[in-house]
């Protein structure tokens, strides 16, 4: 008998989301970086394990959006609510409760939603008392199904997540290939490795100014008949001046984001990679509701 379990992923940016969906699926599925609001888009993660397919749906961080893009990210978040079997809420252990968690879980409520409470970054507290006094707080906002305190780095009590999920999980077919780690496109993955090391190499306000799409990919041979991947990436900026910025002083910028992308490219094909990457500026594009849809952003995507 098969069964599946769809499982959302919530909580404010930076909360771990990503990095928990990851450690879940058991292989990179979402890029992660210090930076809030490095996930833009509902990201399904698959694990199959024996009969059970679990589908987990890493979704942006709450936040007040600010532009187009932003509006599209928290839409993306409400709809990642809707019709899963259990969600949850990953908080962080070091920063007191704010209205982003209120909000997500006025969201539970209104869809009664099952959710399972993850307390994450518990190995940064000291004195343990706060964790009992985060557990009370939490325990009178909502009726948790489960609330287990968690660090997604040092892996302390993670293997109480999957146990805690299964119980959700309902006789159905798989949705999904049973060796399938994502259903994101091979070309959204790859634009997602690129924004990834622009996200952790870039200090400035770029970053979160920058989408990045795959123009070509082919695969082929070199002249030595060895295989070689071939991928022109292009990123798009909102302003000359950040161009400059992605570019460096004698391309020394963007070489250095190409180094490192190319190095978990060639990972992900197993073979050389061709790297070349153009920038291109486009003003106000996170406002642009056409260039957001065609990048595949919409929250409907």
């Amino acid at each position: 008998m098969t069964k599946s379990v769809f499982v959302a992923i919530t909580g404010r940016p930076n909360a771990g989301k990503s990095s928990l969906t990851n450690l879940l699926v058991g292989e990179k599925v979402a890029i992660v970086s210090p930076k809030p609001q490095t996930t833009r888009m509902r990201i399904n993660g698959i694990l199959t394990k024996g009969e059970t397919q679990y589908v987990f749906i890493d979704t942006p961080g709450m936040h007040k959006p600010k532009t187009k893009l932003s509006e599209e990210m928290v839409k993306s978040i409400k709809n990642g609510i809707d019709d899963v079997d259990v969600a949850i809420l990953m908080v962080d252990a070091t920063k007191k409760a704010s209205k982003t968690e209120d909000e997500l879980i006025e969201n539970f409520k209104i869809r009664n939603t099952n959710v399972i409470l993850l307390i994450n970054k518990v190995d940064l507290i000291g004195d343990k008392s706060k964790l009992l006094q985060i557990i009370d707080e939490y325990s009178k906002k909502y009726d948790f199904t489960e609330i287990i305190p968690i660090s997604v780095i040092k892996q302390i009590n993670t293997e109480l997540i999957m146990p805690a999920i299964e119980k959700f999980a309902k006789e159905s077919p798989h949705y999904f290939p049973d060796d399938l780690p994502t259903d994101q496109p091979e070309k959204v993955w790859l634009s997602e490795i690129v924004r990834e090391k622009i996200l952790r190499t870039m200090h400035e306000e770029v970053p979160h100014g920058v989408a990045v799409e795959v123009e070509t990919l082919e695969e082929t041979k070199t002249n030595k008949g060895e295989d070689i991947a071939d991928v022109g990436i292009v990123i798009t900026c909102e302003k000359a001046s950040h161009k400059g910025m992605l570019i460096g002083r004698q391309g020394a910028m963007l070489k250095k984001i190409g180094t490192i992308a190319r190095a978990d490219l060639e990972e992900y094909f197993g073979t050389k990679v061709n790297l070349k990457i153009w920038v291109k500026v486009k003003e106000n594009w996170r406002n642009n509701e056409a260039f957001i849809l065609e990048l595949g952003l919409g929250a409907d995507e």
